[in-house]
């Protein structure tokens, strides 16, 4: 049975985004570009479990990564996710930790 990202060591999880790196870089050798979207969803997962929740504040406002000119301020924090808005929306989104920089 395998185990959830939020039971690994950072051990682990260094391996596992190692792991899903591999496979999706071979799908998209392989052209299955669908297989490729999900396997960097779970890496972005992965790599949100590395990070520590409380170095991300209420109320901070944050670059999005691979978004250059998106921005996200937070409005609270649920285990790894940032909830807050986008820019200048007024709905309420959830982005992985691993997503915002600073």
């Amino acid at each position: 049975m395998e185990k959830r990202y939020s039971e690994m060591t950072h051990a682990e999880l260094r391996e596992e985004i190692a792991k899903l790196h591999e496979k999706a870089q071979k799908a998209e050798q392989l052209g299955i570009i669908n297989e490729v979207y999900v396997l960097k969803r779970k890496i972005v997962m992965a790599e949100a479990y590395m990070l520590d929740p409380a170095d991300f504040k209420q109320g901070a406002t944050y670059r999005i990564k691979d978004e250059p000119n998106e921005t996200f301020t937070i409005d609270y924090l649920k285990g790894n996710f940032a909830w807050g808005y986008k820019g200048e929306s007024d709905e309420l989104t959830a982005y992985p930790i691993s997503l915002l920089v600073k």
